[in-house]
């Protein structure tokens, strides 16, 4: 794999060109920046900029000054290779805070496994339904310690855009959830994204994550993607370079949040 030239495609596809992400959103290009707005409680942030020293500072306060106005926090989501080199810099300068990097993984989908190895006595199943979606936020719950509002609330929101948007599937041990994981297609374009896979601590180890990796690039492949991309924590980046997945890049979100409201007494 040429990974300049999937980068470049990364780039152009996924981030200049971003479709947006639900139902609810809109995605605006202005200036030299690309960023998504949702009005129905979805993710709302900057996906791309091609800024230089003269232009960064105006495009963030800009963007700041938006996005206040609209009464919404949101996300400028850098990549290590992203210019100005100090892009971050200024970023923390405007009162963005950092989360943790990501690394920005890649795979032919030709390259990788897709037959299901599954331990014994779990099954798979195909979420459809707001069953399946609570199956799904019980496991984000456990696995990532957060509470399960916003993912159900963006997974509902994309199965009803149609399943030609999102793939979303649960490991079950018997009627227990122990693994969950979902793909997003990003129509007219050669990638597939990798999102929210997670298995509850108990039944780690196992290689249900991989089978779930597995599920999910045979999907992939059956609807002409050439490419899976994931952002990886440092938890699930040497299980998927194991897979054959190549690190492109480093992502970092960096959040703006809205001040709390001071009320006279």
């Amino acid at each position: 794999m040429d990974k300049h030239h999937v980068l470049a495609a990364f780039d152009e596809q996924m981030r200049r060109d971003a479709r947006p992400d639900g139902p609810g959103a809109l995605v605006e290009r202005v200036g030299d920046v690309v960023r998504q707005v949702d009005a129905e409680g979805g993710w709302n942030g900057v996906v791309w900029s091609d800024l230089d020293r003269q232009t960064a500072t105006p495009a963030i306060t800009e963007q700041v000054r938006h996005f206040t106005a609209l009464g919404r926090e949101f996300e400028w989501k850098l990549y290590a290779h992203d210019q100005p080199v100090d892009l971050g810099g200024r970023l923390l300068a405007a009162g963005f805070l950092p989360e943790p990097e990501e690394a920005l993984m890649v795979a032919p989908v030709r390259d990788l496994a897709t037959d299901v190895r599954l331990p014994e006595g779990i099954s798979l199943r195909l979420v459809t339904d707001t069953a399946g979606v609570d199956l799904v936020a019980d496991v984000h719950e456990q696995a990532f310690g957060t509470g399960p509002s916003r993912i159900r609330r963006r997974l509902l929101a994309q199965l009803a855009g149609g399943p030609d948007r999102v793939v979303a599937v649960v490991a079950m041990a018997g009627d227990l959830p122990v693994c969950a994981a979902r793909m997003e297609l990003h129509q007219g374009t050669e990638f597939a994204s990798l999102w929210g896979g997670g298995t509850v601590p108990a039944w780690r180890g196992r290689g249900i994550y991989r089978s779930l990796i597995a599920f999910r690039a045979g999907i992939a492949d059956e609807r002409g993607y050439h490419y899976l991309q994931v952002d990886a924590s440092d938890q699930s980046r040497p299980i998927l370079q194991r897979l054959g997945f190549v690190l492109l890049s480093s992502t970092t979100p960096y959040l703006y949040q809205l001040e709390p409201k001071r009320y006279s007494q």
